[in-house]
C-alpha cells in the first residue's frame, strides 16, 4: 500500500517528521530499558540539560530546550516523582524554582553517558548520515526562528479562491498586462467583464495570489472547454509584485486545482512575446503542442504559442 505521507512530499513534512520521531523515540526507549535506565526519551532533554549545565530554573530550561513552559513543567513533575530531580525555592525570589539532579538522577545520567548514548549513536549512524541530517535540521530551525512557516513563502503569499469581491482584481490585473504588451480583444473583454458567467458557472475556476503587504497581485483562470478538459487562461501578476515568485506560486496552485477538478487535458495559448511566462510554463511541465495550436489557436489574434501540460512522471 502506498505511503500517503511520503507521496505528498513537503506538504506532509511535519507529519512525517513526527512519525519518524515516534519511531526513533520508541527504539530509544527500548534501548534505554535494556541498558537499565528508568527514563523515557521525552524526559532526557531536561535531564541532559541539568547534567551538562548544572542547576537551573524552569525559565532557564525553557530557553535551553526550546520548548514551552507547560511542557517543561509536565516533564519536571514526573522526574520529581521518580526522584531523579529535586527542586528548591530561591531565597531571594520564592516564585523562582531551582532544579537540580538528585543523587539518583546523577547516577542515571552517568549510566546514560557511559552505556546508552554510545549505543544510540551507533544505532542512529547505522540508519542515516547523522551529521548531514543534523546539519539540515539546524538550518531548518534557524530559518524558522527567523521567519515562521505561516509567514512563508516569500513573506506569506497565499492563494485565494474567486469571489464577487475579487472580480475587479481579475479584470485589473489582466487588463494591465494585456494592454502593456498587446491590445484587449473582444474575447478578452467578454471573459474579464463576466468571470462568473464565462468561467465559474460552466465548471471552471479562478485563483488569486495575495501578498501580505501588496494585497491581490496575481490571478489565473481555468476555463472548461470540454469533458475533463480545461484551458489555463488569463494568468497575470502585477508589475509591483515581480521578483517575488508569485507567478510560480500561483501556477503550482492552478495546476493542482485543475487536477482536483478531474482535468485530463490542460492546455494554454500564448504569444512568443511573453517569453518569461512561457519559460515558467515549461519549467512546471507544459510543452509546445502543434495539435493544441491547430485546435484552439485561432481564438486569439495574438496567439502563436500553444502548450499542453504533461505531468512530470509522464513527461518524455
Amino acid at each position: 500500500m502506498d505511503d500517503i505521507l511520503a507521496l505528498e512530499g513537503a506538504v506532509m513534512l511535519g507529519s512525517r517528521l513526527k512519525r519518524l520521531a515516534e519511531r526513533m523515540q520508541g527504539g530509544a526507549e527500548r534501548i534505554a530499558v535494556d541498558c537499565g535506565l528508568p527514563t523515557q526519551p521525552s524526559q532526557m532533554p531536561l535531564l541532559t540539560a541539568l547534567y551538562r549545565r548544572g542547576p537551573m530554573t524552569v525559565g532557564d530550561a525553557v530557553k535551553v530546550l526550546g520548548i514551552s513552559q507547560p511542557a517543561v513543567t509536565r516533564i519536571l513533575t514526573r522526574l520529581v516523582a521518580m526522584e531523579l530531580v529535586e527542586t528548591s525555592r530561591d531565597a531571594r525570589d520564592q516564585r523562582s524554582k531551582t532544579l537540580v539532579l538528585s543523587a539518583k538522577g546523577s547516577a542515571a545520567m552517568d549510566l546514560a553517558n557511559t552505556v546508552l548514548w554510545p549505543r544510540l549513536r551507533a544505532a542512529v549512524n547505522e540508519v542515516c548520515d547523522a551529521p548531514a541530517l543534523l546539519s539540515l535540521i539546524d538550518a531548518t530551525e534557524r530559518a524558522l526562528a527567523e521567519q515562521p512557516l505561516e509567514q512563508r513563502p516569500r513573506g506569506g503569499l497565499a492563494i485565494r479562491r474567486f469571489s464577487d469581491a475579487l472580480a475587479d482584481d481579475f479584470y485589473r490585473i489582466n487588463a494591465e498586462w494585456i494592454e502593456a504588451m498587446y491590445r484587449l480583444e473582444q474575447t478578452d473583454i467578454d471573459v474579464l467583464r463576466n468571470p462568473q458567467e464565462r468561467i465559474i458557472a460552466p465548471g471552471g475556476d479562478i485563483l488569486f495570489v495575495e501578498d501580505p503587504t501588496l494585497g491581490i497581485v496575481g490571478t489565473c483562470a481555468l476555463q472548461k472547454t470540454g469533458e475533463r478538459q480545461f484551458e489555463l487562461t488569463k494568468m497575470g501578476v502585477s508589475e509591483s509584485a515581480r521578483g517575488r515568485k508569485a507567478g510560480e506560486f500561483l501556477l503550482h496552485a492552478i495546476i493542482a486545482r485543475a487536477e482536483a477538478l478531474g482535468c485530463d487535458r490542460l492546455y494554454l495559448l500564448s504569444n512568443a512575446k511573453s517569453a518569461a511566462a512561457i519559460h515558467l510554463y515549461a519549467k512546471l511541465g507544459f510543452v509546445h503542442d502543434a495539435g493544441i495550436m491547430e485546435e484552439f489557436g485561432r481564438r486569439y489574434e495574438r496567439c502563436n504559442v500553444a502548450m499542453l501540460y504533461r505531468p512530470p512522471m509522464s513527461a518524455t
